[in-house]
């Protein structure tokens, strides 16, 4: 019985919902036939033709009033029979502050959900995203089906430009290894040419102080002074 009477509410609901997606078709195809140049008039940009948080936000809300229907006052006072023989009206008031209560508590999850997440920000980039792919001649990217070879993929130009950088650095650090060389090379050459005048100077003045012995030998014989 329960089962018939959940089955009934469901084809009322489906024909509930077909009759309101021919009504919005008819009322469609009436203003375009009153507005001709509506039909062929293209949408400048994805954001006239919808918007993907409302979108969004319109699936939620289908969702939920599933869930809402999902959950009748059928299924809830088959799960607590012995309550609801006991006290209907109880029941069903209860029943009524449960379906509030779920259906408060999923809303303030799904804006939290918006609010936390940046839902709105994200789904701006992904129109950016998709009016840029639309530019691009190339074809995106796809799964070849060989997880190796996507992740191959993935990974091979990280490592290729970290191949690059890591050899743009060696070069630098080469050449800098090479003016270092210069440097020292010419530093010990400087200690060298200071070190030939060092001991040519102290030879110079070895032979000026033996000219200057010689000298005052010459001048004053030892044999003068003898008494």
């Amino acid at each position: 019985m329960e089962e018939s009477e959940v089955a009934t509410q469901k084809e009322a609901a489906d024909n509930v919902c077909a009759k309101d997606q021919t009504t919005a078709a008819t009322g469609e195809v009436s203003t375009q036939m009153s507005n001709p140049g509506s039909v062929c008039k293209p949408s400048e940009e994805p954001e006239t033709r919808y918007n993907r948080l409302k979108l969004f936000e319109k699936v939620m809300q289908k969702s939920l009033e599933k869930l809402i229907h999902h959950a009748s006052f059928n299924r809830f006072a088959s799960t607590f029979r012995p309550l609801y023989k006991k006290n209907p009206q109880r029941m069903e008031s209860i029943h009524k502050q449960f379906i509030e209560e779920l259906q408060r508590t999923i809303q303030e999850d799904i804006s939290r959900l918006i609010d936390e997440g940046r839902l709105e920000f994200k789904l701006n980039e992904l129109d950016k995203l998709e009016r840029a792919a639309k530019n691009n001649p190339d074809a995106a990217w796809r799964p070849s089906g060989v997880p190796e070879q996507d992740f191959c993929s993935f990974l091979m130009p990280y490592y290729q430009k970290q191949e690059a950088f890591m050899r743009l650095e060696l070069k630098k650090i080469q050449a800098e290894n090479a003016a270092l060389a210069q440097k020292v090379q010419a530093g010990r050459e400087s200690i060298s040419q200071t070190e030939h005048r060092i001991s040519a100077n102290v030879d110079e003045w070895k032979a000026s102080v033996t000219e200057f012995e010689r000298l005052a030998s010459s001048l004053c014989p030892a044999d003068v002074f003898d008494v």
